[in-house]
């Protein structure tokens, strides 16, 4: 049995499990997540998100897989039955890019729903998560890699019902810099990570992303005039986590709870999963235990 400290992790999600009253934890498990070859991604299960078993092999990639290093992010949604894994992966000569990954199980394994990501090939993207809109229909909201950009932008494409295609051409939501708390690197670049949509209690449409803040990797969050995925976008200047740790999304416990989970501290190879408490009042989230 493994406690928080033991389980050196980036970019955790939960995927709580109602049928068995059980949390999933995935994240970016590889030992060196920077350099050498992936190994794939580990998940771990629990009932208290204190105390956990695992790890299990979520996903190995077999010989012809496309990507080889940089295995990131995964996060694992319920659509139609089945569970999806939206992960980021990289090759050499090759773009990185979201890709979409299929089981019908938590645990896996997860097989590749398409031989390729189904960001744009010329783009250097990341940290694909799903949002299904009013409408029921599915959308993949991405990162476009500062690497490439320089100001890293926040965008969306409309999925296929299956997920297997894009069926819009990219929607660009906002840059980092747009975002009043977001601090450029020495090169004069801008960070955008692990978009996470959540609609809160007054149906307002929220989005947790990070970037580089004042006192560091931190959490802030935008909010969507329109109450859809298109925006326009407004950024709240006060941050959800401003120190040291980052790449959050929301879930509530199987007691009701509202929760955020994000690595921490953001440095190498000390990262380890955090889960806070929340409280979302007038419109307005806050942790109620700020260690």
């Amino acid at each position: 049995m493994l406690k928080n400290k033991d389980i050196r992790i980036r970019d955790p999600f939960i995927l709580p499990v109602s049928a068995d009253q059980t949390y999933y934890l995935y994240g970016t498990t590889d030992d060196n997540v920077w350099e050498g070859k992936g190994t794939g991604f580990d998940v771990y299960q629990s009932t208290d998100l204190e105390n956990w078993d695992g790890p299990f092999q979520a996903f190995r990639p077999d010989e012809d897989f496309w990507a080889d290093h940089h295995f990131w992010a995964p996060e694992v949604h319920v659509y139609e039955g089945k569970y999806y894994m939206f992960a980021t992966f990289k090759a050499e000569n090759q773009c990185r890019g979201t890709q979409i990954l299929v089981s019908n199980r938590p645990l896996g394994p997860f097989t590749p729903l398409t031989e390729e990501p189904v960001t744009p090939s010329d783009w250097e993207c990341l940290d694909g998560t799903l949002f299904i809109d009013e409408n029921k229909d599915p959308w993949m909201v991405f990162c476009h890699e500062w690497l490439q950009v320089k100001d890293g932008k926040i965008c969306a494409i409309k999925l296929s019902k299956d997920l297997k295609t894009a069926i819009s051409d990219p929607i660009v939501l906002f840059k980092a810099s747009e975002a009043s708390w977001t601090v450029s690197s020495r090169g004069g670049n801008y960070v955008t990570d692990g978009p996470f949509l959540y609609r809160n209690v007054q149906g307002e449409l929220l989005m947790l992303w990070s970037s580089g803040g004042p006192r560091g990797y931190a959490i802030g969050i935008s909010r969507s005039e329109s109450g859809e995925i298109t925006g326009p976008w407004t950024h709240d200047d006060e941050l959800l986590f401003e120190k040291d740790g980052g790449h959050g999304m929301l879930f509530y416990t199987f007691e009701g709870q509202l929760m955020l989970s994000l690595h921490a501290p953001n440095h190498s190879p000390n990262e380890r999963p955090v889960f806070y408490k929340i409280e979302e009042k007038n419109g307005t989230l806050t942790l109620l235990d700020n260690r």
